[in-house]
């Protein structure tokens, strides 16, 4: 009988997704082992304070420790799993890892989104791979997708939801019609929101898996503090009523394409057609909608975040990497070629097509103004909806006038939006959302 191959793992944080893999690797241990022909074991675990890690699962406490190079450059570890989040000791701990000549899986996407060229780098001199399913939407196989399922495609745009929180916010929102700050409570209250809700509903979350997915698609590097975000904090229940009408739900979308050279890169919330498929994405799932040459529209979907969910993309990509060691295969991950960053699309040269709310007096010609100044800058107006009924003008309540436009440019949006609320008409300033689909 052959001897039993067993690859050793350094897991580098237990919080959920690191008490997840633990449980998956003993619960499928079996699974595990006949799909690979062998054992993936865990020989370390690096912890900041041993008595208290076993708050989300049981371990051996003989595993763990709090020095991590030494868990890093064990004889018998083969891989080395950064779970600890953060981008400075998260980066010490990989590039050490890939220096020791360990293969490294990671679910960080702050670090990956941050310093992709030089990770990627340090591994292609070193000769082992970095891995990071679990980096973007959670459980969903968005990576290998990209990576190696259209491989041969080219990809055109896509369209995501890959933040749970802000989408459940917004689901929740359209489906009580209760105010932001209401639902974010709750989602807090949860589990599914921070303490400090900021990266999630202002849309750097979002953003850094953008960058992510804007390497795997359009093979380059953008900066991803270039990439132009709107929170969701901007929607009011009122403008989800109005969404409804006009036949939209809105959702908290990334959205990339390029265009030439240049890559277009964007994060916020948008009206998306209620016949579109990532209208239904409700809750805390994340889904990535793919346009593409050869295959056309196709759409991933899953939960986008969870203990098992994202331990599972983990757990896989230790099982891919193993396969290759076995096979004594090459990398499998693409590097970042070329390694510099491609151009942005400046943000007023972007278009769309938009959702604009005006609150005004209700007094006469207030319409023909707006229209006017809107006109006067290129935004041509597809419909107009004014609710209010005469005779409030002394009242609190501004009557609100609400267009959808044609494609425009967001510098001409802009520009006439900074106009418009200048006007001693206009008693809030203008929401203006973007409409995607």
């Amino acid at each position: 009988m052959s001897e039993r191959r067993t690859i050793g793992v350094a897991l580098l944080g237990l919080g959920n997704v690191g008490g997840g893999v633990v449980k998956l690797l003993e619960d499928n241990a079996a699974a595990i082992e006949a799909r690979l022909g062998a054992r993936l074991e865990v020989r370390a675990i690096v912890v900041r304070d041993p008595d208290k890690a076993n708050r989300v699962v049981d371990v051996d406490k003989s595993l763990l420790t709090t020095d991590m190079m030494a868990a890093i450059n064990r004889p018998d570890v083969d891989i080395v799993c950064e779970l600890m989040g953060g981008t400075t000791l998260a980066k010490e701990a990989v590039l050490a890892a890939i220096k020791a000549k360990r293969q490294v899986v990671t679910a960080n996407k702050a670090l990956l989104a941050e310093h992709w060229a030089e990770l990627f780098t340090a591994a292609e001199t070193a000769g082992v791979d970095v891995y990071y399913e679990a980096a973007v939407c959670g459980g969903v196989p968005i990576i290998r997708v990209l990576r190696e399922g259209l491989a041969s495609d080219r990809v055109e745009s896509i369209h995501g939801i890959v933040n749970g929180t802000s989408n459940y916010i917004l689901s929740t929102m359209t489906e009580t019609r209760r105010p932001f700050a209401e639902i974010l409570k709750e989602a807090q209250e949860l589990g599914y929101a921070e303490a400090d809700p900021t990266l999630d509903v202002g849309g750097g979350d979002a953003a850094h898996k953008l960058a992510i997915l804007v390497n795997l698609c359009f093979g380059t590097i953008i900066d991803v503090n270039a990439i132009e975000k709107d929170g969701i904090d901007v929607v009011d229940p009122i403008d989800l009523s109005y969404a409804e009408k006009f036949g939209y739900v809105i959702k908290p979308l990334v959205i990339a394409r390029e265009h030439g050279r240049a890559i277009e890169a964007r994060v916020h919330p948008a009206l998306v057609p209620s016949n579109w498929l990532l209208a239904d994405v409700s809750g805390a799932k994340n889904a990535v909608y793919v346009q593409s040459y050869a295959l056309g529209p196709s759409m991933y979907y899953g939960a986008g975040a969870g203990m098992l969910p994202t331990a599972m993309s983990v757990v896989s990509d230790m099982i891919e990497i193993a396969r290759n060691m076995f096979a004594r295969a090459g990398s499998q991950v693409p590097r970042p070629r070329p390694v510099e960053s491609r151009p942005m699309v400046p943000v007023a040269d972007l278009e769309s097509s938009y959702y604009l709310r005006f609150g005004v007096h209700d007094q006469p010609g207030v319409l023909g103004q707006l229209m006017t100044i809107l006109g006067s800058h290129a935004v041509s107006i597809a419909q107009v909806v004014q609710d209010g009924a005469p005779g409030r003008r002394d009242s609190d309540t501004p009557v609100w006038v609400v267009v959808l436009t044609h494609r425009a440019r967001e510098g001409d949006v802009r520009n006439a939006l900074a106009e418009i609320d200048a006007l001693p008409i206009v008693r809030e300033r203008a929401r203006v959302i973007r409409i995607a689909g």
